[in-house]
This record gives structure tokens, C-alpha cells and sequence, in this order.
């Protein structure tokens, strides 16, 4: 059977391939409106549109008036985030990626200033990122990105099943070097350890793939999970050291050019002249300790 129309045809299962392509697309050109960040003196969102969590009316439970039960309420998931945290920038990019900005509403807080509730009411770590899905509360951002990636419709952020076991084994080596990398970069802040040896590491990583300038060759959660913090050391590096990470590392380079064209992470980035004073602040708590 075939389904068309304007002189041609074309089958049913690649319409709906098409269809899905188109949506995917229209959820990156479309400019999301960032919500308010909420402090302490907000109220806690409700969980549904026009129910709040404390009543005890709500829809899902069918014990509303029907008169009023005629319109749905619309359960949104939530993604409980800083606009700051690089650990929730990686859910953040994750949840774009996959274009999920209509089924996972940001609530975004002030980490500053957070609000009561949020560890009283929904995440006893008063941590973020988490996610409140089905019920539960789902926290820390490596395990996140991997529970978005399996449990939302969406691009694949995980290698093709040919390569599955080689790249997922030197995905995971990459995932653990996040760490040290860290670690080796403060260290480097500190005195008079050699900056460049992290960056070296990743530009010897990048070399590993030759089908695409990512880390497993074509955009990934490695990817996701690196791109906050390079972000990050690339603005301190310059300002506070004077030193470009890119500078001799043509494929480091590579990756911050293509990776800055993925409107999914465009959308997550911050000022530098917001995120640079923060950052320093953030050294010199490293350096006092």
C-alpha cells in the first residue's frame, strides 16, 4: 500500500520514518523559553498542568468532578537543574538532543539559594540534575543521560550494534576518565603542573575513530558528558592562564567547532562573562583547600 498525493507515492513505514525526521527537526530550530530559576522564596510547581502535588483531587486518580474532568490535565516530567552546574548541563543536552523539551519541562533553581521543598518534597541529596519520572526521583548525571537515552523515543546516543562491544568499552573508559580529568585540571590551576597533559589525553582520544570528529566518531553521550567542562576549562584556561587548549590539537579543535553546531548543546550554554566569575570563585575555594 502506498500513501501520497501532489503525482507521487510513497510507502507507509517511510512516512513515518519522514515524519519523525521532520519532528526531530522542528524541535531544534524551535527556541525554548527558559523558565524562571526558582530560590527560596518560590513555590513548589505543580505536577500537573492545574493540579498541584498537595491536592488530593487530581486527575490521574478519577476523583475530580467529571464536569471538570473533561479536558485531561497533562502530566509533565520534570528536570529539576541549574543553569550553571555542568552536570546538569549534560542532562540538559541530553533531554534536548533527543527532543524532549515538550514531555520534560526544565525547573530551573538557584543553587545559592535553593528552595526548602526540593530536598523536603522531592530529592532528599539536594542535588541536581534530577529527574522525576513515573513517580520516582532519578538523580546524578551520568546515570541520567544513559536512563534518557534508553526510556525516551529520540536519536540513539549509543554506538550502532556493529560496534556495539568495542565502543561501548572505550565509551566507558572515556566516562571514567571525567574524574581525572577534572582533578588533573584543578591541579593544573593550582601551581605548576603541566596544563596541557588532560588536553593532550583527549586529542590522542579523538584520534581513536575516523568516521566523525567525536569521540566514538559521530555525536554520542561521551560527547555530552565531556562538552560542559571543556566548555568550562577552555574559557578559564585563557583567562586566568593565558593558555588555549586548542592551540596544536587539531582534533580537539575539530570537536569544539562541530560540537558548537549542535543547536541541543547551543541551547544550554552560558554567557562567559557570567560563567568566568563564577568559575574562579569556584578555583579559589580549590586552591584555599
Amino acid at each position: 500500500m502506498a500513501y501520497g498525493g501532489g503525482g507521487f507515492a510513497i510507502s507507509y513505514p517511510l512516512a513515518k520514518a519522514l515524519e519523525k525526521i521532520q519532528d526531530r527537526c522542528m524541535n531544534r530550530i524551535v527556541q525554548e523559553v527558559i523558565p524562571p530559576v526558582l530560590d527560596s522564596t518560590s513555590d513548589q510547581p505543580p505536577l500537573f498542568d492545574g493540579t498541584t502535588r498537595n491536592r488530593k483531587t487530581m486527575y490521574m486518580y478519577g476523583d475530580m468532578d467529571r464536569d471538570k474532568c473533561r479536558k485531561p490535565k497533562v502530566r509533565r516530567e520534570r528536570l529539576y537543574t541549574s543553569l550553571i552546574c555542568p552536570y546538569a548541563q549534560r542532562v540538559w543536552i541530553t533531554r534536548n538532543y533527543k527532543g524532549l523539551q515538550d514531555k520534560i519541562k526544565l525547573v530551573p533553581l538557584d543553587l545559592s539559594n535553593r528552595p526548602a521543598w526540593y530536598k523536603e518534597k522531592v530529592y532528599p541529596e539536594n542535588k541536581v540534575p534530577s529527574l522525576e519520572h513515573n513517580g520516582k526521583i532519578i538523580g546524578e548525571s551520568l546515570d541520567l543521560v544513559k536512563y534518557l537515552d534508553s526510556s525516551f523515543e529520540g536519536p540513539s546516543l549509543l554506538p550502532d550494534v556493529r560496534y556495539l562491544i568495542l565502543l561501548r568499552e572505550f565509551a566507558e573508559e572515556l566516562l571514567s576518565y571525567t574524574d581525572i580529568l577534572s582533578r588533573d585540571v584543578h591541579v593544573s590551576f593550582k601551581g605548576d603542573a603541566d596544563i596541557g597533559a588532560p588536553y593532550d589525553h583527549l586529542e590522542t582520544a579523538l584520534s581513536k575513530f575516523e568516521d566523525g570528529p567525536f569521540f566514538l566518531g559521530q555525536f554520542s553521550l561521551v560527547d555530552i558528558v565531556y562538552a560542559p567542562f571543556i566548555e568550562r576549562y577552555h574559557l578559564l584556561s585563557l583567562d586566568v592562564k593565558k593558555y588555549d587548549i586548542t592551540t596544536g590539537r587539531p582534533k580537539l579543535t575539530a570537536w569544539i567547532e562541530e560540537l558548537n553546531k549542535i543547536e541541543a548543546y547551543q541551547q544550554t550554554k552560558r554567557d562567559p562573562a557570567e560563567l568566568i566569575p563564577i568559575l574562579k570563585n569556584r578555583l579559589g575555594v580549590v586552591i584555599l583547600y
